[in-house]
């Protein structure tokens, strides 16, 4: 396939691409007009940042040629700062704190995490508190920190006859439920990591990286909730093995690399019966 055949064939994936996207968009009433400024910046930003010629200045002239947007518009653009999204704040450090309730001794059996004392009993002991204070390094109360977790529906308070509550992780990652900043971070990093990993194993003479799938068509309801299932359990699983694997290289081997291993199950309804 040469240059000229590739975009043709390439906006014919892309269309499939964006489907799901545009009903996400029109679904959150996003329309065209308000779409198209973004698509403009980024065009504008990704050819100045990822396309530049060696030892030669970035011109609008060459911009406007790459991007096929007018040249003063390239100027204002150039000149406009694109909008930069954080992550929330109980993304970065609740990730964290899942990942060393996952992965440290004590405080999960055999993968599993275990429920923990909502308040110390002895210094440095296991529980809710001291994950906390170890992780955020008591820059932040507990007590903030577990309200925001039941109002995100992470965790959920086991009360006690005779002795403190106990908090239990809901999700064995963090998913939550009801926080709509945190789902939308998630939403973007995964899946522009998906896409960023898919383009590189398009590319000639590349190291392909790990992208897999199993697909089958003609299954029952009943069979695709079945796998469903399955496929959570066992890729938790992984994940779980992978989580810890990375805590212990982040602290034996630190560096400024950073990686994102991610599973996604889709169903619908289609009518396919070809099975790859």
């Amino acid at each position: 396939m040469n240059q000229l055949q590739t975009p043709s064939r390439l906006l014919s994936v892309v269309r499939t691409i964006l489907r799901p996207l545009v009903h996400l968009l029109l679904r959150y009433q996003v329309t065209f007009p308000v779409l198209m400024p973004i698509l403009k910046q980024l065009y504008v930003d990704v050819a100045e940042q990822d396309f530049p010629i060696d030892g030669k200045k970035q011109t609008e002239s060459r911009l406007s040629l790459l991007t096929g947007i007018h040249r003063k518009d390239v100027k204002r653009l150039r000149q406009e700062a694109a909008e930069h999204i954080e992550a929330p704040a109980s993304v970065s450090l609740g990730g964290q704190m899942v990942a060393y309730w996952l992965s440290t001794p004590g405080y999960h059996k055999k993968g599993k995490p275990q429920p923990l004392l909502r308040q110390s009993q002895t210094p440095g002991d296991i529980s809710f508190e001291t994950l906390v204070e170890t992780v955020g390094r008591q820059d932040i109360r507990p007590r903030a920190v577990l309200d925001e977790w039941l109002r995100l529906g992470v965790v959920r308070v086991i009360k006690q006859n005779d002795s403190d509550d106990k908090i239990e992780l809901c999700n064995e990652a963090f998913i939550p439920r009801d926080g709509e900043d945190e789902k939308l971070f998630y939403f973007g990093r995964n899946l522009s990591d998906h896409i960023k990993t898919s383009s590189h194993n398009l590319l000639p003479d590349s190291e392909p990286r790990l992208e897999r799938s199993v697909y089958y068509g003609s299954l029952s309801a009943e069979a695709v909730d079945e796998l469903h299932h399955f496929y959570r359990e066992q890729s938790m699983e992984l994940l779980k093995k992978v989580n810890e694997k990375a805590r212990e290289l982040k602290q034996n081997s630190p560096g400024d690399y950073r990686m994102n291993a991610g599973v996604y199950y889709c169903q619908e309804r289609n009518e396919e019966n070809n099975e790859h």
